[in-house]
């Protein structure tokens, strides 16, 4: 027997578009601006919050403030790019949008105007705007134009819209690079499935960078995850070249900054790595590395460009053969 709604209950919420995810530890105040600003997004969306083992009451402030968010607490830290790939595993919704915990949403109405931008199959992730309010009042990953499609080679993981069966399907971010690197694996890996990037126009997302960072584990992680990112994506016959320029900019990079034994060790720890990981290496096609090159070096392109740089389109058939399919928007 089915009960029916009598005619004077209320109509069920429509599920929603889009869930936004976040992952904090240890920032109970930003994470609190963050998760505001995500609950007050029109239409209504599902905010999915993954605590990574917070010591100074994020889960209870959550619980408390916010009882509609989905609150998902870790029982020990695993980084932030694991916490992400699990919450966007964790969301319903089709779009998946992530910020920092040190971030929020300047208008109401963002995520709404990102959705709106998945109206190709082929655009797998959005890149939308944002500013380092500490640092200067640039917005960065900005379209150079609203109007037409213009392709990045990445993105960065505060601001961002991803189709949830996609991310799913490529595995998310690999576990293995810690804190840093993970974005620029993930949009690798994505641009060889047979999708692309796209930059947005939409109002930018505010990042405060909050002070407490780990400096040390970022330099030495860094150089690390460089050295990893060639070894696990870069084909042949470009590898030894793309390697040695890595090598030789990430202690230049330390020389400059007065880090260089933090940056010997991290590459010291990422061609050992190499050696553990060898047989797990699966690069990317050359053609794939070419487009990724280009972009990263020229900046975004249009569309109608990338696709004449590649196979006259991008072709829905590609994503499907590298353990993806297009999902429509």
């Amino acid at each position: 027997m089915h009960l029916m709604p009598s005619a004077s209950s209320p109509a069920p919420s429509p599920a929603p578009q889009a869930s936004v995810v976040i992952v904090t530890k240890n920032r109970r105040e930003y994470a609190r601006g963050a998760i505001r600003s995500a609950v007050e997004q029109v239409p209504r969306v599902e905010v999915v919050v993954c605590d990574d083992g917070s010591t100074d009451g994020t889960p209870e402030m959550v619980r408390t403030e916010f009882p509609s968010v989905a609150l998902h607490v870790a029982a020990r830290s695993e980084d932030i790019a694991v916490q992400r790939t699990r919450a966007t595993a964790l969301a319903t919704a089709p779009i998946v949008v992530s910020i920092d915990d040190d971030a929020a949403f300047t208008s109401p109405h963002t995520v709404a105007e990102a959705v709106r931008l998945f109206d190709r199959p082929q655009v797998a992730l959005v890149a939308m705007p944002f500013v380092n309010v500490r640092v200067s009042d640039r917005v960065l990953q900005r379209a150079p134009e609203a109007e037409g499609v213009y392709v990045s080679s990445g993105f960065v993981g505060t601001a961002y819209a991803v189709r949830r069966e996609v991310f799913v399907a490529l595995g998310g971010y690999r576990p293995f690079l810690i804190h840093q690197y993970e974005e620029e694996d993930f949009a690798i890996r994505l641009l060889d499935a047979g999708y692309l990037i796209r930059l947005a126009s939409t109002p930018p997302i505010h990042h405060f960078h909050s002070p407490t960072r780990n400096r040390v584990g970022m330099d030495v992680w860094g150089a690390r995850n460089t050295i990893l990112f060639t070894w696990h994506n870069v084909p042949m016959p470009y590898l030894a070249a793309h390697m040695a320029a890595t090598s030789v900019n990430a202690l230049a990079a330390g020389v400059r900054a007065g880090t260089t034994w933090r940056k010997l060790r991290g590459m010291a720890s990422g061609y050992a790595d190499c050696l553990r990981q060898r047989r797990e290496r699966a690069p990317v096609r050359a053609a794939t590395y070419r487009l990724y090159r280009r972009l990263k070096r020229g900046g975004p392109l249009p569309l109608d460009v990338v696709e004449q740089l590649t196979w006259g389109r991008v072709p829905p058939e590609a994503g499907a053969a590298r353990g993806a399919a297009p999902v429509a928007a």
